[in-house]
Parts: C-alpha cells; sequence; structure tokens
C-alpha cells in the first residue's frame, strides 16, 4: 500500500486542436469552471492539426484565473531547456504561479528530426534530460551567484545570466516508464506522470518501487514526488469494465489507486463538456470523500503542501440503497442572515405526492444522490467563503488558506485572493443552474408534465440569484478597490447564502423522487 498522503487534485488533459481553436480554448476554460484543479494539453509542435502548446498554454492563461496549468508533456527534444525555463517563468509570473512543467524525453523520433530536432536513443533520451532538469532549475535559481554552468553532453550553457525568477515552485513532473526514468524521476523530479492506457497491471506498484528507492538513494522523501496519472473512460448507467460506469463507480476505482498506488492527480483525457462537468462535479467529491475517510481512520501519513492546491473535501448526506425511497433533501433550517427577501417562499408549488408503495433499485435513486452530493459542494464552499471574510476582517488570513500555501500576505494580496474565490465560486453556481435550465428540467418537464410549475419556479429562482450574484461582483469590485469594501461584501454573500440555501433545499424536497421514478440520469 503507497499512500503518499497528497491532497488531491483533480484535472484535465484537452487536445490542442486547431481547426477549432475557439472550441478547444473554451473546453479549457469550462474545465475551471466546473472546478477542475488543472488543465494540460499534449506538446507535439511537428504536429500541423495541432495549436502549438506553450502560444495555447499563455492564451488560455489569459482566460483564467484560478485552475492550473502545464504541458501533458513538454517534447524536450523541440524545446531548448534555458529557452524553455524562461517561457516557463515568465508565464508563471505572468498567471500569477498557475504553470506547472511536464517533461518528456523524446518519441516520434521521425517527426522530431523532421522539424530540425536530434534523434537521440533511449539512454541518451534520458541523460539529456536530465542535464535539462539541471538547466531549468540554475536558470530559475536568482539567489545563487554567477551565471548558469551546465557543460553537459547534450546541452550546453556556460555563463548565462539567471532569472526571472518563477512566481512559484514550480513542479518538474516527468512522463516515465522505463526504469532509468523511473530513477530520474526519484532523483531529480517533482512528479511521475505516466498514462494510464500504456501502463500493464503492476507497472504503478512496480514504478512507486524504482522512484521511492532513487529518491531514498538521493536523500529524499519519497512523499517529495507526487504521482500523477492521465486516465481515460467512459460514463455510463451500468458498469463495463474500468473507468467505464457509473460516477460513483468511477470514485471508487480513483480512491483506490490514490490509496493502494499513491495517486494523488487525476487527469481525464477528453474533449466532452459533459464528462469534464460529470467527472468535476460528481466523481472529484466522491473520490476525496472517500480517501479522506480512510485516511481519517488512520491508514495514511501526515499531508504535506503541494505546489497544486486541492478543493475543500466536501462530505455529503446522500445515500443510494434499493427498496424504499432513502435519499434525505436537506432541510431549510429556517436561518436567515440578511434582512432583504428575494422571493416569497410561501408561493412555491409543489409536485406530486410520490407513492408509498413504490421501490426504487439503487440506480434509480443514484440521480437524487448525485444532485445532494453536488448540492453539498456548493453549500461547503459557501462556507469556506464566509470563513475566508471573517478571516480577512479579523487579518488572520493568508493565501495558503485560501488556495496556493503562500505563509504571508499582505492586506491587498489579501482581498484578492478572496475576491478569486468568490468569483470563482459565482462562476460555479452559473454553470450548475446553466446544466439544469438546459438539460435537466426540459426532461423532467417531458416526463411529468406535473412537475411543469415546479420546474418553472425553480428556473425564475435561477434568474433571481444569478441578479444576486451580480450584487456580489460589484460588491467584489468596491472591496478590491477600497479598504471599506467588506461591510457591503459581508452584506451581498449573506443575501447570497439565504438565496441559495433555501433554494437547493426546495430543489431537493421536489426533484430527488422524481428523478427516480423517472430514471433521470
Amino acid at each position: 500500500m503507497s499512500d503518499y498522503g497528497h491532497d488531491l487534485v483533480f484535472g484535465s488533459f484537452v487536445t490542442p486542436s486547431a481547426d477549432n481553436p475557439d472550441r478547444t480554448v473554451g473546453v479549457a476554460v469550462l474545465a475551471e469552471q466546473v472546478g477542475l484543479d488543472l488543465v494540460t494539453f499534449q506538446d507535439h509542435p511537428y504536429q500541423p492539426a495541432f495549436l502549438d502548446t506553450w502560444t495555447l498554454l499563455s492564451f488560455v492563461a489569459a482566460r483564467t484565473s484560478r485552475v492550473h496549468l502545464a504541458a501533458n508533456v513538454t517534447n524536450l527534444p523541440l524545446r531548448p531547456p534555458a529557452v524553455l525555463a524562461r517561457s516557463v517563468a515568465s508565464l508563471d509570473l505572468l498567471s500569477g504561479g498557475r504553470v506547472g512543467l511536464g517533461l518528456g524525453a523524446g518519441a516520434f523520433w521521425d517527426a522530431i528530426e523532421a522539424m530540425g530536432g536530434r534523434r537521440l536513443s533511449p539512454g541518451q533520451g534520458v541523460r539529456a534530460l536530465e542535464e535539462a532538469i539541471e538547466v531549468v532549475r540554475q536558470l530559475w535559481d536568482v539567489e545563487t551567484r554567477g551565471g548558469v554552468r551546465v557543460d553537459g553532453e547534450f546541452y550546453r550553457v556556460v555563463g548565462a545570466k539567471r532569472g526571472p525568477a518563477p512566481a512559484h515552485a514550480v513542479p518538474i513532473w516527468l512522463g516515465a516508464y522505463k526504469p532509468r526514468m523511473l530513477q530520474l524521476t526519484g532523483r531529480r523530479a517533482d512528479g511521475w506522470l505516466p498514462s494510464l492506457g500504456y501502463l500493464q497491471p503492476g507497472d504503478l506498484t512496480r514504478g512507486n518501487a524504482i522512484i521511492d528507492d532513487a529518491a531514498q538513494q538521493a536523500g529524499r522523501s519519497p512523499q517529495d514526488v507526487r504521482r500523477l496519472l492521465n486516465i481515460a473512460g467512459e460514463f455510463s448507467a451500468v458498469g463495463r469494465g474500468p473507468l467505464n460506469g457509473p460516477a460513483e463507480q468511477w470514485a471508487e476505482e480513483l480512491a483506490e489507486l490514490a490509496l493502494e498506488e499513491g495517486v494523488g492527480t487525476f487527469i481525464l483525457g477528453s474533449d466532452d463538456p459533459d464528462d469534464l462537468r460529470r467527472f468535476a462535479g460528481e466523481v472529484a467529491p466522491a473520490v476525496r470523500e472517500l480517501v479522506a475517510a480512510e485516511r481519517d481512520r488512520g491508514a495514511a501519513p501526515a499531508r504535506t503542501p503541494e505546489p497544486v492546491a486541492a478543493q475543500p473535501v466536501r462530505a455529503s448526506r446522500a445515500t443510494a440503497t434499493g427498496g424504499a425511497f432513502a435519499v434525505v433533501p436537506t432541510p431549510d433550517d429556517g436561518v436567515r442572515r440578511s434582512e432583504r427577501q428575494v422571493w416569497d417562499e410561501a408561493a412555491r408549488p409543489t409536485g406530486p405526492a410520490p407513492d408509498p408503495e413504490r421501490t426504487y433499485t439503487p440506480q434509480e435513486q443514484a440521480t437524487g444522490a448525485h444532485l445532494v452530493q453536488v448540492h453539498d459542494g456548493l453549500r461547503a464552499e459557501l462556507a469556506q467563503i464566509h470563513d475566508l471574510i471573517e478571516q480577512v476582517a479579523a487579518g488572520e488570513i493568508d493565501a495558503g488558506a485560501a488556495r496556493s500555501h503562500i505563509n504571508t500576505m499582505t492586506m491587498r494580496q489579501n482581498r484578492w485572493t478572496l475576491g478569486v474565490y468568490c468569483e470563482s465560486y459565482c462562476r460555479i453556481v452559473t454553470t450548475h443552474h446553466t446544466i439544469e435550465d438546459q438539460s435537466l428540467f426540459p426532461r423532467l418537464r417531458a416526463r411529468d408534465p406535473r412537475l411543469a410549475p415546479v420546474v418553472d419556479r425553480l428556473e425564475q429562482e435561477h434568474h433571481v440569484i444569478h441578479d444576486v450574484l451580480e450584487g456580489v461582483d460589484r460588491a467584489l469590485v468596491a472591496y478590491v478597490g477600497s479598504p471599506d469594501g467588506l461591510a457591503e461584501l459581508r452584506a451581498a454573500v449573506d443575501l447570497l447564502t439565504d438565496a441559495l440555501l433555501s433554494h437547493l433545499s426546495y430543489e431537493e424536497r421536489e426533484l430527488v423522487e422524481p428523478l427516480a421514478r423517472l430514471g433521470i440520469a
């Protein structure tokens, strides 16, 4: 068993397709909007059907504000390491510390040679990669006096000036499969990044052992090396094989990989927006919950800070079992923080009463349970926003509590960090409502016309919540620009809390049973 105790990170592996650049960028932006932590692109500079990866990373960085970015993995034979180091550092500075560096020794050597690169044997590729890592690390090390000195077999950098330094400690992840590459990963890298589809049974365990041994021989801890994994699969109503089934099956399989094989970062290869939404909204929270429960039993080592921040663990009360309907809607506790009321709760319509004699399969109940789980995630992050506001007001917050494990912050940075967190949350809520309006609600109306008044009311409340979110946005602008804006922001978030929690409870009360009864997934 190899659980390294890393915080769990979930990302996407987006095809850098050049035939529809707007869609490529849109999928990357969506990954941030649905709550993923990382967006990656493959790097094949010889492939004319692909956008240039570093140009694309820069463009996506400008279109996003929270999600981390990386090549998966950088084609080193066509990216001179000294220039690459400055490109990475520059993008990290421009993006506010959101860049990782995935590196590969090279493949497709005919295409590399056709682009002017040098063909290398496997052994040469490993040696060249180790030299490149040294070049990159020296370029970033601005605290050491003198120029960069690497007089290697493949890269000779003699006297280049150091810098710029990245905004944060950029992690270097290696795409590695063979023993020499795995040993290099343990000695020098911050992460191991293979693809599950290229691995045979037992390869993760064997690879971890090689990396761990190499790390210890180099005087490092195995926990210093994050274990990342590119995955692919299919969401379906019933299980048909590994990573081919409902979201709960995915969650169980990924949790096992985290606890048994030490995987801390899961990167989904898909350009399908629905896949990304399910991965972020259903799979990721469930995996975090399963892993946290197991770690709480004392089986895992203490967690260590990571260069890529993870979302909070979201606990859920929702379960799906056979027999009588067992999914419990979240009750409205009646607590209100604001004196304002944005709607008349007494005027809400109700749907048809459930048949007390009907029984439900676990599959039928799963959708209602998922709805509660997604809502629990929204509730948990809303509580995080309130906590951040109070910490800022007390002068106690640092960036690590908010996002990125930085130990100290100025008050202006505190305001900026809180603003980014609130802004991201508003986008997630809007995305969730859009999915319901465009996909879920029309199916409910069509399957049971008696639900139409309820669905109409829920859609009306979505519009009201949108207006409340715009009020939060205006308060954020005022807050970042003025030290006196905290009271306005607190009032706006209080109103959002009242409206959103009331709405989520109403929606669960009216929809969790119809979702099961109508078989809507």
